[in-house]
């Protein structure tokens, strides 16, 4: 096959069925591997050292999440998370007082870490000024209130054939709103 530009239709044609053989029939038939090149969590390994602030003593080491409990591999996912962002954007403690769009969207979040973790998580982002979206579920809004400024609680009526929105700047305010019949 020589370079794309002068492809025959039957250089084509055995381009696709290489991709066939190689990739899709693989794709169809070998399901740990499917899993396994498909699941973005295998693509890359890593490895961290948690140390103490005081005396840089290592704490803990930390490869994948292997061996982790949930809240200690959430725990670890949000470090991470955080740690990417300042690393991306360059943060530090001399420009987070820099004026600057930090904005990071966690959906679901919190619906399968414990409070504890899911405090250090907003204590975490909190400290890197970070601006949250922060879409969780009604049962832990408890831990993510003091951090949140504004409330937009979405709904829809009991046959589903409409969802309306209720904001204001806390969670009682909305609560109060709540309360009263929701209409179209």
């Amino acid at each position: 096959m020589g370079d794309v530009a002068h492809q025959t239709a039957e250089d084509n044609e055995q381009r696709f069925h290489n991709i066939q053989t190689r990739l899709i029939e693989k794709l169809k038939t070998l399901e740990r591997w499917t899993n396994l090149v498909t699941d973005v969590r295998n693509w890359l390994d890593f490895s961290v050292i948690e140390r103490y602030r005081s005396d840089n003593i290592e704490k803990e080491h930390h490869t994948d999440s292997s061996g982790k409990s949930g809240g200690q591999k959430v725990k670890l996912a949000y470090t991470i998370l955080a740690s990417a962002i300042a690393y991306q954007f360059g943060l530090n403690q001399d420009t987070a007082k820099n004026k600057s769009f930090r904005f990071v969207v966690i959906d679901e979040a919190f619906s399968k870490s414990d409070d504890k973790n899911a405090r250090y998580a907003m204590e975490l982002f909190k400290n890197l000024k970070l601006q949250l979206l922060v879409v969780t579920p009604m049962d832990k809004i408890h831990v993510v209130e003091r951090y949140i400024s504004s409330f937009h609680l979405i709904y829809n009526n009991s046959e589903g054939s409409y969802s309306g929105i209720v904001s204001g700047t806390n969670i009682q305010e909305v609560r109060e709103k709540v309360k009263r019949p929701l209409t179209t």
